[in-house]
Parts: structure tokens; C-alpha cells; sequence
């Protein structure tokens, strides 16, 4: 549950403004301002982002687990205060907050006891050269630009910053602007850690400013940037960092399917619907936004669905009441699902549930939709919100159809109780990951790489290929027998062409014949007059 997909590059505001002012999204209040972080700024930050990458690149791993084992005990002894924060900044209820720690913590425990071992020089076969041994190594790339979304505010700086030191770099990290109000908290986490263990807290610094600062992070010179957002804005960064030749991960939106077979357990299934479409008001880029239920359990699925989110409650997390789903970070967004639920409605969907904006803040109605299809908007284009798009299917083929119709590739799931079923469907979903019989679980077990295909982005995040994916992974030949003969190509012996072409032939041939015919070509090139050394 790492990322976002909606817009993030928005236009950027008036020339003369300075600072973002920050509001809770569930009550409108004020949080105060941050500043606005232009070019040169980013410029200054990076040239000190290397000099602290250029000692901490030195230090052991035992060194660098010292310091992220401060950074998941202080997310521990501070969990309280990190959860309402994020309520306040995300509008995200305090159950939310606290899934958003959960992966956040299990990262850190993945690194702490995996990442050594991870980046540890790889013996490999020399192939023909035995005279020489090969391996593989690890460097640091040197400083990652990271730019996050909005809808995680804490895990979306720790999820790609905590791989990104423990490889050996430094990170610049740029927050939404939606949410930069956390910025300054999650600042004194990596601070603290840093310099009780004795290092310069320029190795991981957040950025806060809008679309202009994005960009300038991209065109400054990092070594790498991990982006994710929308499908839209990864294209800009992608043409934008082809300027530079910089590369890029990006973990771009989704619009996962789920299919609910006829023979699924429908409480697990249902349970699993809820959770990938509800949690943080929707806005996660694994949501659950296409749901497939096979027609024998339509009905049924349907009415248990309805029965739960009819009696849902939503309102402000930190009010007085005790609240099911909270509010939706940015306007605009709330926006985007109301034109998607009246676009689905006019062509013949039925909004069992919910439907509209709530009162108040930035609040849309946990909806249930049915009767959709792919003729509406809704089943093509991001949603990111509360709402459960469930469309019939007659069968296994009519379902995976359906679910790799979609310009997207990022995750999803398979209900059924049949084990082979379930294997054989999720072969045939293009998408990055699936889970079968639960929802977004790929995310927990940090040894899989996270990422997608399609217009969901490239490049893996999470286990040992997202580790590896903040180094320069380099080969290396070395000598294991002190053979130092001189390979004499030039002048150019009048044998060389006949001799290696009958070599090719003894070594790739597919049958006997063939290397017999080598073993002659290489017996006739020697016989040629050889000129003297």
C-alpha cells in the first residue's frame, strides 16, 4: 500500500508565492505554512547531500543498520503521534495511519536482516575464461531524488529512503504539496537517527514545494529518481529526465481487478473487497477498483457487500465520534470520483450505496456501484476513492478478459477456495502481482519485489531487486590463475579468421559433425604460413 496515482505535478501556483498553506482535509483548519523550496535551494541541498553520501558510502552495514534501527524504534516509541499526524495532514482515519506503519516498520525489518546479505559480492561462473574468476558487485549510485504522493505521507518517504541509505547513498526526498505539513516531523526522524550515530544529517533531506520544485529535483543531477504518481505525470518525469540521461523508477497508478470466483469463500472475499477499496478513503494505488463477480455469486456477493458499507460511518478522524472511512486528501480529487460515479450512472449504473459527496470537508460517500461495464469511464480510469465498481462476468475466461482489459498492470487478486484455479487465473492477469485469496499481501512479504507493467510504471521497489535497484550493479573480472599471456591481435596473423571460426564450430556446435568440421578448419589454419613475433 505504498503508493498514489493521481496527479501530482499540478500547475504551480502564483510566481510570488513562497510558502504552501497546509490544512486538514476533514476539517478544513489550518496547519500552518511550509516554505517553497525553489531551484537554487534544491541545487545548495544536493551539492550537501553529496558530501554526506561521500563518508556515509564508507561506512559498514553494521554502521548503517545502527542508524535505521534508531529510525523503526523511533516510528515505534512515537506511533501515537505519527498516527494522528498523518490523520491530520492525509485525513486518513487513525486505523489507516496505522496500516500506513505497518509495511513502514516491516521494510525496516527486512533491511536490518536482509540487506547485507543482499548487497554482498555475488561469486558467478566465468564461463570458457577459467583462468579468471567473475563476480558481481554493488556500489552506490550516489544521491536518489525521490517525489511523493500524497496518500501515504510517512511510508512514501521511508519506503524508498530506508533502501536507498542502507545501499550506501543519500536521498532527497520531495512531498506533496498536499501533505508537507508532516514534512518537517518525519525531517527530525531521520535527523535524530543520524546524528546520535554520528553522521550529518544532510544524507536524507525532504524537499516541500509544488510542481516547480518536482522539477527541479529531476534536471538537478541526482543519480537516480523514484517517482510515483499518476501515469500522466511519470511521462513527464520520464521526458524530463532524458534530458539528463537520468534514470527512473516509476510506480505509477493502477486499476486493479479483483475476481470473486463462484466457489470463493464470499466473506473472505467480500472482507477483501472493503479493505482494497475503503482503506484510505480509496486512495491507494493497489485499490481494488474493478471487481468481478462470477454470476452464480453476483447477487449474493452483492447484498453482503451493500449490508456493511449501508452502515458505515464517515466524518473527521480526529472528531469527537469514532469513524469508519475518513476524508480524501486533495479537492480536486473528490472532484474526479463524483464526474466517475455520475459518468457510470448516466449509462446505466446503479449507486446501491452512497453516490455522493459527504458534508463538510474533502468527503465522498463510501459508494457501492453495480450494472457497470467497461463502456463507462469508471472501469478505465483511475478512481482513487471509495467506491466498489462490481460488474458481472460468466466465467473464468470472460473474468481474465475483463481484467486485462485496462491500460494498467499493477496488482491484483483471485477469490477462490479450487488452489489450482486460483494458479491458473493468476497466470493469465497481466500485472505486476497477484494475490491470491487476499488483497495487497504481496506488500507485506519484502522478499518480492513491488512494481508494474504496462501504464502502471517500471522498475521494482521493496525485497532485493528494489536494494539493487539504488546501486551500480557492476561486473568484475579478476585473475585466478597468473596466466599474463599477451592475447596478440595485431599485426593480424593470416590464420586468425579460419582459426577462430573453426573454434566457433568446436565449441557451439549442436551435433559431432560439426565439431569434427571445426577441428579441420582450426587443423588447415595452423598449417597457413604464420609471420614471426
Amino acid at each position: 500500500m505504498d503508493s498514489a496515482s493521481t496527479p501530482l505535478m499540478l500547475a504551480p501556483p502564483p510566481p510570488e508565492r513562497r510558502s504552501i498553506p497546509c490544512t486538514d482535509p476533514a476539517t478544513g483548519e489550518s496547519l500552518g505554512e511550509v516554505p517553497v523550496m525553489d531551484r537554487a535551494e534544491v541545487e545548495a541541498r544536493l551539492v550537501r547531500a553529496r558530501v554526506a553520501q561521500a563518508a556515509w558510502r564508507e561506512t559498514s552495514f553494521a554502521q548503517r543498520r545502527r542508524v535505521v534501527r534508531r529510525i523503526l524504534d523511533h516510528v515505534l516509541e512515537h506511533s501515537d503521534e505519527l498516527c494522528r499526524m498523518i490523520a491530520r495532514d492525509a485525513g486518513k482515519t487513525l486505523e489507516n495511519a496505522a496500516v500506513e506503519l505497518w509495511p513502514v516498520c516491516e521494510a525496516m525489518r527486512w533491511n536490518l536482516g536482509h540487506a547485507e546479505a543482499a548487497l554482498r559480492p555475488q561469486k558467478v561462473s566465468s564461463g570458457l575464461l577459467k583462468h579468471k574468476r567473475a563476480r558481481i558487485e554493488y556500489h552506490p549510485l550516489g544521491v536518489i531524488g525521490v517525489i511523493c504522493p500524497w496518500n501515504f505521507p510517512l511510508q512514501n518517504v521511508l519506503a524508498p529512503a530506508i533502501p536507498a541509505i542502507m545501499a550506501g547513498n543519500a536521498a532527497l526526498v520531495k512531498v506533496s504539496e498536499w501533505t508537507s505539513w508532516s514534512a518537517a516531523r518525519i525531517q527530525r526522524i531521520f535527523d535524530e537517527a543520524l546524528i546520535a550515530e554520528g553522521h550529518s544529517p544532510d544524507l536524507v533531506q525532504l524537499l516541500t514545494g509544488y510542481a516547480p520544485t518536482g522539477a527541479a529535483l529531476v534536471a538537478a543531477g541526482v543519480d537516480k529518481i523514484v517517482f510515483t504518481g499518476s501515469m500522466a505525470n511519470g511521462k513527464r518525469v520520464l521526458a524530463a529526465s532524458a534530458e539528463t540521461l537520468t534514470p527512473v523508477i516509476l510506480e505509477l497508478g493502477g486499476k486493479d481487478p479483483m475476481i470473486v470466483c463462484d466457489d470463493a469463500d464470499l466473506q473472505q472475499a467480500v472482507h477483501n473487497a472493503l479493505v482494497g477499496t475503503l482503506t484510505s478513503a480509496g486512495q491507494l494505488c493497489m485499490a481494488a477498483e474493478r471487481i468481478y463477480v462470477f454470476d452464480a455469486v453476483h447477487d449474493e456477493f452483492v447484498a453482503m457487500i451493500a449490508r456493511i458499507a449501508g452502515q458505515l460511518r464517515q466524518g473527521a478522524p480526529l472528531g469527537p465520534g469514532r469513524v469508519d472511512v475518513g476524508a480524501m486528501t486533495m479537492p480536486g480529487q473528490v472532484d474526479i470520483v463524483e464526474r466517475l460515479v455520475d459518468d457510470a450512472i448516466a449509462k446505466g449504473a446503479r449507486a446501491i450505496v452512497g453516490g455522493k459527496r459527504g458534508a463538510g470537508g474533502n468527503f465522498f460517500q463510501p459508494t457501492v456501484l453495480i450494472d457497470v461495464d467497461h463502456t463507462m469511464a469508471i472501469m478505465r480510469d483511475e478512481t482513487f476513492g471509495p467506491v466498489l465498481a462490481i460488474m458481472r462476468v460468466r466465467d473464468e475466461a470472460d473474468a481474465i478478459a475483463r481484467a486485462n482489459d485496462t491500460a494498467y498492470g499493477l496488482s491484483s487478486s483471485v477469490f477462490t477456495r479450487d488452489h489450482a484455479r486460483g494458479e491458473r487465473i493468476a497466470s493469465q492477469i497481466v500485472a505486476g502481482s497477484t494475490v491470491i485469496n487476499d488483497f495487497a499481501m504481496h506488500y507485506m512479504a519484502q522478499d518480492l519485489p513491488f512494481g508494474g507493467v504496462r501504464g502502471s510504471g517500471f522498475g521494482r521497489l521493496n525485497g532485493a531487486e528494489g536494494l539493487r535497484a539504488m546501486c551500480n550493479t557492476k561486473a568484475v573480472v579478476s585473475d585466478r590463475l597468473p596466466l599474463h599471456t599477451a592475447l596478440k591481435m595485431y599485426p593480424v596473423n593470416p590464420a586468425a579468421y579460419d582459426t577462430a571460426r573453426g573454434v566457433f564450430k568446436i565449441l557451439y556446435s549442436g551435433s559431432l559433425a560439426g565439431r569434427v568440421r571445426g577441428l579441420l578448419d582450426v587443423g588447415r589454419a595452423l598449417l597457413k604460413k604464420r609471420p614471426r613475433d
